[in-house]
């Protein structure tokens, strides 16, 4: 292939008056693109920015901007149903938008694969490929009703980013293999389990969990074997990635929050995922006609639900008046439950639910998050004391089922740093200008990077959506947002060249 042409607009500025002067230049352009063919430039890019040593390099805005937002939008097109987006594990959708996923990983140079959890492979194996590799993921399944950029985003920027290297030819010139997932379970939609495919890669799911049926009664081995995807015992457990093979895990994401739209930059660091506990509370009463039991003689679990409901909200909202007040836990614990603590009623029901009736049963559910597992559990166990006291006091029975724990993620400090480096360095060739100190967040939402955690050391950042809107069809990435995104990325996978 002809070497890509170089011109003087991409060069430092020079007088261009004389011919001779036009002359040097082109010989200066070949001169450099010897010395230098890390920087080459793709012959059909033309926008340009300029490193720390005063050397144009090329932006990418066909690769990395327009063809990343096409592409977004057609896979957000791809759907189970017709009015709006749903591609939940190996449905027929999700099968479509692997193979689109599979085509485009190959159209970045990248050898490309589906393994026996559905999970789609693209690798670079660069100049050594027995050494530690660098994985680079996010999910292709959505919710119900969803929007075009959640786990979606990720996946192709991470394409995105390969296929530039591979534009300039430094892809074969990675010092480690870069591998991209999409994987083919994270929301959990259709077996009510969440993180299939990256549980399965870091060695977490159970031979078990081929037995989980959906609705329908449809196995996860059924869904695969329909897929013509054979999964047995023994291949299943074969997936694991062994920890000596992998580098590290980064995930790029949208924020499916409002902060970087209100400090108003387009990249954040994410320093860790919270860890989560499901509560479902159940309150029985005596059931009674609404016109006929006297108000002091009812048990109303209703109204003792409100109660408690209202407590949750004043516990998490005040988390150290009501520990520092009971000497739950130690100071730094309760200061910590300040900046990351969220707590969540999601789902009430009643039993029998009508008008004229006081109900006999009410249940509800407590969604528990933080960064700091201590401090969950000490919330958890002051709820659960109060609960107890204020059900005695009215006269009816409580009962609290823990239905899920995950711990909190810290983010690897040194990928960080980097990843952090790499986003500051992306919007500066993107803007020209210093756009100051990279935000550092904490993330409330669940991640593959939570299982990946258990493989090896993990990095993330997220991406500004508009009003922090997510898991709707209103979800929104500026064009802008995703070129920033891609950049960071290969900013980040030019440190390994």
């Amino acid at each position: 292939m002809a070497a890509p042409s170089l011109h003087s607009s991409n060069l430092t500025s020079f007088p261009t008056s004389h011919a001779m002067t036009k002359n040097v230049l082109s010989i200066l352009s070949l001169f450099f693109l010897v010395l230098y063919p890390s920087f080459a430039m793709a012959t059909s890019a033309n926008t340009f920015g300029e490193n720390t040593q005063g050397i144009k390099y090329d932006l990418f805005p066909e690769i990395l901007k327009e063809e990343a937002v096409a592409r977004l939008n057609e896979l957000g097109k791809v759907s189970d149903a017709n009015d709006y987006l749903e591609r939940t594990f190996q449905s027929p959708a999700s099968i479509r938008a692997g193979n689109l996923l599979r085509a485009w990983m190959e159209d970045a140079g990248l050898k490309t694969w589906v393994d026996q959890m559905g999970n789609v492979h693209g690798r670079a194996d660069g100049i050594n490929p027995s050494e530690k590799a660098l994985l680079i993921g996010s999910h292709l399944d959505t919710v119900i009703d969803a929007g075009y950029f959640d786990g979606s985003l990720g996946i192709i920027c991470a394409i995105s980013a390969l296929k530039a290297l591979n534009a300039t030819r430094r892809l074969d010139k990675l010092r480690r293999p870069v591998e991209v997932i999409a994987f083919s379970d994270e929301e959990g939609v259709r077996f009510q389990s969440t993180f299939l495919g990256s549980a399965a890669i870091a060695g977490l799911l159970p031979v078990s969990a081929l037995q989980i049926h959906d609705k329908n009664g449809v196995t996860v081995k059924g869904a695969l074997g329909a897929s013509s995807i054979e999964t047995t015992e023994e291949n299943l457990l074969q997936l694991k990635y062994e920890p000596e093979s992998v580098w590290g895990y980064v995930e790029v994401h949208i924020e499916q929050g409002p902060v970087l739209e209100t400090v108003g930059l387009p990249l954040g660091l994410v320093k860790g995922i919270a860890g989560q506990t499901r509560l479902k509370v159940t309150v029985r009463g005596t059931q009674g006609h609404a016109g006929t039991v006297p108000m002091n003689m009812r048990q109303d679990p209703m109204v003792a639900a409100a109660e408690l409901i209202v407590f949750l909200e004043s516990l998490c909202k005040q988390p150290d008046y009501y520990l520092s007040y009971d000497g739950q836990c130690a100071s730094s614990t309760v200061e910590s439950l300040a900046g990351s603590l969220v707590c969540t009623v999601g789902e009430i029901s009643s039993w029998p639910s009508a008008s004229n009736v006081i109900p006999g049963q009410v249940t509800f559910t407590v969604d528990v998050r933080a960064m700091d597992d201590t401090g969950r559990e000490a919330i958890i166990y002051e709820f659960s004391n109060r609960l107890y006291h204020m059900c005695d006091r009215r006269s009816v029975f409580c009962n609290v089922e823990r239905k899920h724990d995950a711990n909190a993620v810290v983010c690897d400090p040194g990928l960080s740093t980097e990843l952090k480096s790499a986003s500051h360095a992306a919007l500066k060739r993107i803007t020209g200008e210093d756009p100051g100190d990279v935000p550092v967040l904490m993330s409330g939402a669940g991640h593959d990077a939570m299982a990946m955690s258990h493989l090896t050391k993990v990095g993330m950042l997220f991406v500004r959506c508009r009003g922090g809107i997510s898991h709707s069809p209103a979800e929104h990435v500026l064009d802008d947002d995703i070129w920033a995104a891609g950049m960071a990325v290969l900013t980040f996978l030019e440190t390994l060249l």
